[in-house]
């Protein structure tokens, strides 16, 4: 029986990876959150790590207030402590008692500015004879190779922590996602899926508006927990790897498929991300592609089994 660690258990992704280990017999689950372990303090993280010693650790604790995060000096070194450094920290006793560390990014460690296109295999850049682009329908956006550049303050402690896991051991996935939904976490203050808040929103509202000029890729908790499960059984190389629903689209686009799923008529509102005053900017395309594993099902398919599942 394998002992795994998973940190940040009462979050939204933390508790569908509690439920989906603990169905597997193989493994015995240690859940913290916390109270129970601040992972900003590295002296405490390798004397309570050390003594349980578990084969897997699984950080999916996060600073998430992106917009809070721009506000000063203390908010920044908040979330430079818990995305930053403490993935450094729990590296650094994965590393000294043999462990595993899987620890979660962000598209938001991209510019949104310079994505890739996909070429067709087999593909040579000397486009006079070549038959390979007929009938190819190329995906663009960024791969777990390109170069992160991002540009808000919150990209940049995700990108720090990152950094600092791989650093410190080379057994680790890091695991980027994007837009994250699901039930409701558990913990204190924890923040809200995009899709509870805008299905509040069309029970009572006669319209809304919503973001059109941002586009990336959604992804359901329970799609990710297993995912992540199945990277570690079948011992994947170690690395980064991206892991989001398939399908690609704006916040004004996902709320029309919420309502139309729901058969709400509340007006959905088109606009630009320069009519809401928020204070951190993000990427206009962060679309993560997914160039080592099975894709995962389309969002779509997995708002439905969420919408059924909420109810």
């Amino acid at each position: 029986m394998k002992k795994i660690l998973i940190i940040g258990a009462k979050g939204m992704l933390g508790q569908e990876l509690v439920k989906i280990f603990k169905s597997d017999k193989g493994y015995k689950v240690i859940a913290w959150d916390k109270e129970d372990l601040d992972i900003t303090n590295e002296s405490a993280v390798h004397k309570k790590i050390k003594v349980i010693s578990p084969e897997i650790i699984i950080n999916s604790a996060a600073y998430t207030a992106v917009d809070k995060c721009e506000e000063g000096k203390k908010e920044f070194t908040l979330a430079k402590k818990i995305n930053g450094l403490a993935p450094g920290y729990l590296a650094k006793i994965a590393k000294k008692i043999g462990a595993t560390l899987v620890h979660y990014s962000t598209d938001y460690v991209f510019s949104g500015e310079d994505p890739e296109i996909e070429e067709p295999k087999g593909c040579a850049h000397s486009c006079q004879s070549c038959m390979l682009h007929r009938g190819f329908q190329p995906k663009v956006g960024y791969f777990e190779t390109s170069q992160p550049k991002p540009i808000n303050k919150y990209g940049k402690t995700k990108l720090l922590g990152e950094e600092e896991a791989k650093k410190n051991t080379k057994k680790y996935y890091i695991i980027r996602t994007s837009k994250i939904f699901g039930k409701p976490a558990k913990a204190e203050g924890a923040k809200r899926s995009f899709f509870d808040v805008i299905l509040e929103l069309g029970k009572k509202e006669k319209s809304v508006k919503v973001i059109d000029s941002e586009t990336s890729s959604f992804t359901y908790a329970p799609d990710l927990a297993r995912k992540t499960k199945e990277i570690i059984d079948s011992k994947k190389t170690f690395g980064i790897y991206h892991v989001v629903n398939s399908g690609a689209c704006t916040w004004y686009e996902a709320a029309l498929e919420l309502y139309k799923q729901k058969k709400i008529k509340t007006k959905v509102i088109p606009i630009d991300s320069s009519a809401l005053k928020r204070k951190a900017k993000r990427p206009e395309f962060s679309v993560l592609l997914n160039s080592k594993l099975n894709p995962l099902r389309d969002w779509k398919e997995a708002l439905k089994d969420y919408l059924k599942n909420k109810n």
